[in-house]
């Protein structure tokens, strides 16, 4: 078994049984402990496991949120393929809304030269390295900005939106299940995406496929509400047909 599949099969079980045990798992799956300690470590880099006394615990248990330094660290080579796929869904003129996210971020550094778009984005950081593009109008959100994210919300941010008609918004989402739809930590997050997919005429999703799976305290979309999902190989095929079946088109990028 590959690291990557047995890191997987962590993570599902953490997710089935609530937490799991570094003794079990390394009994279960004939590997040495440390080994186990090894997955756990690149499975909390990764933001999706909190480790624990022994183990380690989903972070949609903890209600905990990583913070955009720590997310953009990781799935780094997964996010530009990504984004490169994503640079396929732009208009060639209009307006498009472009989320805050670290894989969304990397498709706002690859908007080609020849695109002339107004581009709608509730991120700081995002605004400041678009500006200076000479083809693109950017349109900055206001409001309060989450210091993890460095998203803006509130009614500054929504208000707004309830305006606007743009061709696509590019969303990003931290946990994305057949179930429950998209979800995300914190409501006023929640609030300001589901205003930003409102927006737009087409919504393409932007997630790697360790977001597919998770749950999240917010929920601000079904998965019938998104036309496009892009995400990276690692998307296992049963799980990608569920989707598309449930409504949007699946890009492996």
């Amino acid at each position: 078994m590959y690291p990557e599949e047995r890191q997987q099969q962590i993570l599902q079980r953490a997710r089935t049984e609530g937490r799991v045990d570094v003794v079990a798992l390394a009994e279960d799956l004939r590997v040495t402990t440390e080994t186990i300690r090894r997955d756990l470590t690149v499975l909390e880099r990764a933001g999706v496991l909190r480790r624990v006394h022994g183990g380690a615990i989903p972070v949609e248990r903890l209600g905990f949120e990583p913070a955009l330094a720590t997310r953009d660290a990781v799935m780094t080579a997964e996010k530009e393929r990504i984004a490169k796929a994503a640079v396929e869904e732009l208009p060639r003129d209009g307006a498009i809304i472009i989320d805050a996210g670290t894989t969304t971020g990397r498709l706002a550094e690859a908007i080609p030269l020849d695109r002339e778009l107004t581009v709608v984005v509730n991120s700081p950081p995002l605004a400041t390295a678009l500006a200076t593009r000479p083809n693109l109008t950017v349109i900055a959100l206001g409001g309060r900005v989450r210091g993890r994210t460095l998203a803006a919300v509130d009614d500054w941010a929504l208000a707004p939106l309830a305006t606007l008609c743009v061709d696509v918004a590019f969303m990003a989402t931290n946990g994305l299940t057949i179930e429950r739809g998209l979800t995300t930590p914190d409501p006023a997050e929640a609030a300001v995406k589901r205003s930003m997919m409102a927006a737009a005429r087409r919504t393409v999703m932007l997630a790697d496929h360790t977001k597919v799976g998770n749950d999240y305290f917010a929920r601000f979309g079904a998965l019938a509400d998104i036309d496009v999902l892009i995400t990276d190989a690692g998307l296992n095929d049963s799980v990608a047909d569920d989707i598309r079946q449930a409504g949007p088109r699946v890009v492996l990028a």
